[in-house]
């Protein structure tokens, strides 16, 4: 006979357990998720890069394609010169911290940019000069969970939570889709502190360079613009080549 001090007494029991399995659980989903987010660092992130890039902007009504190489140490250092087309050509950006120059050979003047003006976009894409400057790795700035595992294009993904760990973030909250053998997000999704959807990505044409896998196709959307887009494709990258100092200075953007 089950009295109520018995069905109690069992009660507390499994509380008991269940308290103990969700504690011993979960801090070992927190490091797992933190331990995949660390290999994508490692397959996103190099000490310094040169990149000779495309940026295809898919809007309403036209197509446009912008090319660039560009320079980067760390997440604290970045130079970029437009190549093409002609009226972009000689157009040069210099990141230093939190700063941003940029350079402009039909005016032959340098402004620089600050503040709620770095969330315009870039030459009508639908990247953010923040999204251009922000280099820092993901586990940096980001804390994690796994959220649960989907299936896309016949890969195997775990879907992560991201939420902002500092206060100096352009995107509150991500969440993102990472490759569970190759750790490369196959897309992601950027959300504002209020919860509402900023940007999407999708990455793909990934390929293993320098022992490390890379995409070498980025579709950014964001949302809140008409279009389909803007594919950041990447033509060529070297990763932890040796960079001239100058590069990083301001004299560099009227050389």
């Amino acid at each position: 006979m089950i009295t109520t001090r018995n069905y109690t007494g069992k009660m507390k029991i499994n509380i008991l357990l269940f308290s103990f399995l969700f504690m011993w659980i979960m801090p070992g989903q927190a490091q797992d998720a933190q331990t995949i987010l660390d290999k994508v660092d490692k397959n996103m992130v190099s000490k310094t890069e040169i990149t000779e890039s495309e940026m295809v902007i898919r809007g309403k009504r036209n197509v446009q394609t912008i090319g660039s190489k560009s320079y980067t140490e760390g997440n604290k250092k970045s130079f970029t010169e437009y190549l093409y087309p002609e009226r972009e050509r000689g157009t040069k950006m210099l990141k230093l911290e939190d700063r941003l120059w940029i350079y402009s050979p039909s005016t032959d003047r340098t402004i620089q940019l600050s503040g709620h003006m770095l969330r315009q976009s870039v030459m009508g894409s639908d990247l953010s000069y923040e999204d251009m400057m922000e280099d820092r790795k993901l586990k940096e700035i980001y804390d994690a969970i796994i959220v649960g595992e989907e299936t896309i294009d016949e890969r195997k993904t775990w879907i992560l939570e991201l939420t902002a760990s500092v206060e100096d973030v352009s995107y509150y909250k991500r969440k993102i889709w990472v490759d569970q053998e190759r750790f490369i997000p196959l897309k992601e999704e950027l959300f504002a502190k209020s919860g509402q959807l900023l940007k999407k990505t999708t990455l793909s044409d990934i390929s293993q360079i320098d022992g490390r896998w890379y995409p070498k196709k980025i579709n950014f959307k964001d949302v809140l613009k008409s279009g389909n887009g803007t594919d950041f494709i990447i033509k060529k990258i070297q990763f932890n080549p040796a960079i001239p100092a100058y590069i990083f200075t301001k004299a560099s953007l009227k050389k």
